[in-house]
């Protein structure tokens, strides 16, 4: 069954790069210098910890490849710290070992008896790949007394897991059950240099637990941070009594090695390509040793990844062997994995990542660095959120500069003039003061939290923002009018891990009667890149066979075209390559799906077919993403109804080459030359009236 009427059928120049042969070897720092290196940032994508330790000694005994790690020498003083303290501040740079020793020297020391020893971690990549490796150290199998819990997938055993990887989000969600966490003895928050929405979140609420669990200890954990600022936060003694501390800071030093770094003499026009044209050049003139690309998204990556995989082809046996794996967060654990692994004997492994790789995790390997200098944030400005792709910091280009000194000396090529470096702001925003919170302030508003404007965040938000999340929120009807949650919408919004207008639209599509195609839907929403887009004269073989799937009333019935073929083809391999489908997307979205049907149902909402009606569905989506319309002007362009801001129609949509529908709703807007909206669904304007009244009004513009 096709939903929808069928559509019809919907590039990069290539720049040739030269290197300033300049050699800045001293611009990064040798273990014991003192410098300005500590005041970096990272950045954030939505959105980590080091999750895979690579060690030179790994031919030694899991025991002394422990030893030689650098946090082995402060077990002793870590441990006394924690029996003393309620809260310790550990400093050090990725590839310490603190993110996997540290839990495993608090459960020799008997922690994980009176209760679990937790480590949240931005990013699920990192919990999984932790979590492995402690269990391999530990010799356990992983999932009983070291697990991992994100979301959509729970690998723990109670009453016998002592080490627990999770999510901060999870663990977020995990306190609407046990506000106080009392299944935990300690909690380690790691990665906190990140500062993601989630990390300003969780400290603020263990702040307020601490202050009623004084036996819960807390480790807050980074690479790079103002140590003086989270000691501030965590000494609850307002005296000058020293011995009253309730806090204490240790430092970790690390292990970095000298970096020459390289600058275009012009910046790159296009900086996928000249990505491919560096890591070949390196391939061709350079010496054994993995190389690490960093982009800007799922996209991008993938777009290179195949450009070099052509390439290594083409090249052959006499050109060298290159293993090209990508690395970014929507990519299945198992697939994330990948870029770990240590390639044969003779062969290049190259790494294309997103800023995942640039603190979250430590690749073995990496001798190169490739450096875009741009990187793809969540803005919101008040009124309408967006993906925007900017210039990194300079904090962040440190960190990613970082990446080749781990295991020894290293290059950066970074794919602009060194003059602009200094133009570079110093550190990435706060994702707490450039987002919209709408999904942290539910969640807050669960957790009992009524004024936002008095929670102590460590990165306090802009008051607007609160505001424009409180009024979003009312839209959806997740709180009334007394500013408190509503029951049960409310609640079970608060309950599911999606951004509200999602969970609003999953939770009344039992009374649209299509809940199974919206299951679908936003699950396929959940992954990127569904679509393939192969390079030379496959592309148009491509874009023939996927307008199998491709209907006038958008991309989410596109999306969900595909979902439905994919499950009769009996979930094939063989046919998404067929059809160039990204076979591991849908693999990850069928996954997705039956883990939120699960939560759905637990919600009361019952499992519905619409049969094909593709205007149920459409009604359905508009009940969620009604603050996201936008209308045709007169103009040519499309226009946000909230916010008169001028978009544009995705040229990877569906409806970028046919005629242009009226109206339309949009999922999110990706900043470029352009505000571009992407994944589309074409509505009727009378349905903002009838679904959300209270939103919108009509009224009759005077002649102007």
């Amino acid at each position: 069954m096709i939903y929808g009427g069928r559509g019809q059928e919907v590039t990069c120049s290539c720049v040739r790069v030269r290197f300033a042969e300049m050699s800045l070897k001293g611009r990064f720092l040798k273990p014991g210098d003192d410098s300005n290196y500590a005041e970096d940032r990272s950045d954030v994508e939505p959105t980590s910890g080091t999750s895979f330790i690579f060690n030179p000694n790994r031919n030694l005994s899991l025991q002394a490849q422990r030893q030689r790690l650098p946090v082995f020498s402060l077990r002793s003083h870590i441990l006394y710290l924690l029996e003393n303290y309620q809260t310790v501040v550990v400093v050090g740079e990725t590839g310490s070992g603190k993110s996997t020793q540290i839990p495993q020297y608090l459960q020799e020391a008997g922690w994980g008896q009176d209760g679990m020893i937790c480590i949240t971690e931005p990013r699920r990549v990192a919990c999984t790949t932790l979590a492995e490796r402690v269990a391999e150290e530990c010799d356990v199998i992983l999932g009983r007394e070291v697990g991992y819990a994100i979301r959509f997938d729970d690998r723990t055993s109670p009453g016998v897991t002592q080490i627990k990887y999770v999510t901060e989000g999870l663990l977020v969600r995990e306190m609407m059950a046990d506000p106080l966490l009392r299944q935990y003895s300690v909690i380690m928050v790691d990665e906190v240099h990140e500062c993601t929405l989630f990390t300003d979140i969780l400290l603020g609420l263990l702040k307020k637990v601490q202050r009623k669990r004084k036996d819960l200890r807390l480790i807050v954990s980074s690479a790079t941070v103002d140590a003086d600022q989270l000691f501030r936060f965590f000494n609850h003694n307002a005296t000058k009594d020293k011995t009253k501390d309730t806090a204490a800071v240790v430092s970790v030093e690390g292990r970095n090695f000298p970096v020459d770094v390289f600058y275009l003499q012009e910046a790159a026009a296009d900086y996928v390509r000249s990505s491919v044209d560096t890591v070949l050049k390196i391939h061709t003139k350079e010496g054994p040793g993995g190389v690490l690309v960093f982009l800007t998204g799922v996209e991008e990556v993938d777009k290179c990844v195949s450009a070099l995989r052509e390439e290594s082809s083409r090249l052959g046996e006499k050109g060298g062997k290159m293993q090209v794996w990508p690395l970014h967060g929507s990519l299945h654990n198992s697939d994330q994995l990948q870029a770990f692994l240590s390639p044969p004997q003779g062969v290049r492994k190259v790494v294309v990542a997103t800023n995942l790789a640039e603190t979250s995790i430590t690749l073995p390997g990496i001798v190169f660095v490739v450096d875009s200098g741009f990187v793809k944030l969540r803005w919101f400005n008040g009124q309408s959120d967006a993906l925007v792709v900017v210039p990194a910091s300079q904090a962040s280009a440190n960190q990613r500069a970082g990446r080749a000194g781990r295991t020894r000396s290293g290059q950066v090529y970074r794919l602009y003039k060194e003059e602009d470096f200094a133009t570079l702001s110093q550190a990435t925003p706060p994702e707490m003061v450039r987002t919209n919170l709408s999904s942290a302030v539910l969640n807050l508003m669960a957790l009992g939290i009524d004024n936002m404007l008095r929670f102590d965040f460590p990165s306090p938000p802009p008051a607007s923002h609160l505001i424009a999340a409180l009024d979003e929120l009312f839209a959806l009807g997740a709180i009334g009018e007394d500013g408190q949650l509503t029951r049960p919408l409310g609640q079970n919004m608060a309950e599911l891990p999606l951004p509200p207008q999602l969970a609003k639209m999953l939770l009344v599509s039992g009374e649209h009667e299509c809940s199974e195609e919206i299951l679908s839907i936003v699950a396929m929403l959940q992954v990127q890149n569904v679509f393939i887009d192969p390079r030379g004269g496959q592309r148009h073989i491509a874009r023939a066979r996927q307008r199998n799937f491709q209907v006038k009333e958008g991309d989410t019935l596109t999306l969900l075209n595909v979902y439905k073929s994919y499950l009769r083809s009996g979930q094939s391999s063989k046919w998404c390559g067929r059809y160039f489908i990204n076979f591991r997307a849908l693999r990850r979205a069928v996954e997705i799906r039956g883990r939120m049907e699960r939560l759905l149902m637990q919600c009361g909402v019952e499992m519905k077919s619409c049969g094909g009606n593709v205007e149920s569905i459409r009604r359905c989506i508009t009940a969620g993403l009604f603050p996201s319309a936008a209308f045709l002007h007169h103009s040519g362009c499309y226009h946000s109804v909230r916010t008169s801001l001028p978009l544009h129609i995705h040229p990877s949509s569906t409806l970028y080459t046919l005629p242009q529908p009226q109206w339309v709703i949009y999922h999110e807007v990706l900043h470029t030359t352009q505000a571009f909206m992407r994944d589309l669904t074409v509505i009727e304007p009378s349905w903002l009236l009838e679904l959300a009244p209270h939103y919108y009004e009509k009224t009759q513009l005077g002649d102007t």
